[in-house]
């Protein structure tokens, strides 16, 4: 019973953490262009086609 008392804060804690680097993502504009990165994993700039 001790081990709960001490677990139910951690993880609230953590949870909290958790929630922060997300807006703090959001708000830092790691989300912008999510297609973009996706796409350019696809190109080939090292050999030119034409």
């Amino acid at each position: 019973m001790t081990a709960v008392l001490w677990l139910i804060p951690i993880a609230f804690l953590i949870g909290l953490a958790g929630l922060y680097a997300f807006f703090w993502s959001v708000k830092t504009g790691q989300f912008e262009d999510p297609e973009g990165d996706a796409e350019r994993i696809l190109k080939n700039d090292d050999y030119p086609l034409g």
